[in-house]
């Protein structure tokens, strides 16, 4: 795929992508073969985060996350606080997350129907955190840029403001629509939020690939999202697949006149990763730091 017309009309947009492309970071779903994958096509430059899901437990995740970081990326597991069963099976990952090198978590609630213990949300694993000695530099969680199925506008912004102190960056869940981002980057900084945000965004991708995917079970929070939209996915396609293309072009275009803080993409690759280091290196081209 492609990218058929420039992101960019001007020096200033170019700018614009130029520091938005410094921030790109890839999600990947932990099957066997994605630690070779990943090694044999994406630059340890690259920061990853590993999805978890219900299905399939924590292992996947952090037998993945430490395999990257030992082979030398920067990776952030999905801790889904809903797959945790309490406090000392949290001490357990932590102590060999730390074991295996790895410094950055994504916490997150997960997509469980049923908790599996007493943390049922996100800041309950946040707040956890700071009571114990483990040491984290950066810690990531999630954002809702067109709100969340299961809660109301109000609950979703004050569960934002709970969330951020404990926070380094935010890492959204996918949107197709750049005027929304800006919309709610911008009414993040109204209610006080100042973390960073990632605008997460499919990488590219076959319809045949998302409809395999959005079919399947178990496969977190990405896959979830297009089974939930698989409807409204399909006008976001050309017949050759889906690119990110005209929605970094909206935000480039925006960004100027925004109050949101976004300072990069967050690709979800659905493991199509070599398509998607593909298309990083042609954005990176055309921002000039190719």
């Amino acid at each position: 795929m492609t990218m058929a017309r420039p992101l960019t009309r001007n020096d200033d947009e170019r700018a614009v992508l130029a520091r938005l492309a410094t921030g790109i970071s890839y999600e990947v779903m932990p099957f066997p073969s994605t630690v070779g994958t990943v090694r044999a096509h994406v630059p340890t430059e690259v920061p990853l985060t590993v999805t978890a899901t219900g299905g399939k437990g924590l292992e996947p995740t952090i037998a993945t996350s430490i395999a990257l970081r030992q082979a030398g990326y920067t990776v952030a597991p999905h801790l889904a606080a809903r797959l945790i069963t309490g406090p000392e099976e949290l001490d357990q990952i932590l102590t060999r997350l730390e074991a295996g090198g790895v410094d950055r978590l994504f916490v997150i609630a997960g997509d469980a129907g049923q908790p599996a213990g007493v943390f049922t949300e996100a800041l309950d694993v946040l707040r956890a955190l700071q009571d114990r000695t483990h040491l984290f530099k950066d810690l990531g969680i999630g954002g809702y840029p067109e709100g969340h199925a299961g809660l109301s506008d109000e609950q979703v912004r004050q569960a934002m403001r709970d969330k951020a102190p404990y926070a380094h960056r935010i890492l959204t869940q996918i949107c197709f629509d750049a005027d929304a981002f800006l919309r709610w980057g911008a009414q993040l900084r109204t209610d006080g939020v100042e973390l960073p945000v990632y605008a997460g965004m499919p990488g590219p991708v076959s319809r045949q690939k998302l409809m395999r995917i959005s079919a399947s079970l178990g496969l977190g929070q990405s896959a979830n999202f297009l089974k939930k939209q698989r409807t409204m996915l399909w006008r976001f396609f050309s017949p050759a697949g889906y690119s990110p293309d005209g929605l970094v072009r909206g935000l480039v275009r925006g960004l100027p006149e925004s109050r949101a803080h976004i300072a990069g993409f967050h690709l979800f690759t659905f493991n199509e990763i070599a398509a998607t280091e593909a298309w990083r290196r042609r954005l990176l081209a055309e921002a000039g730091l190719g």
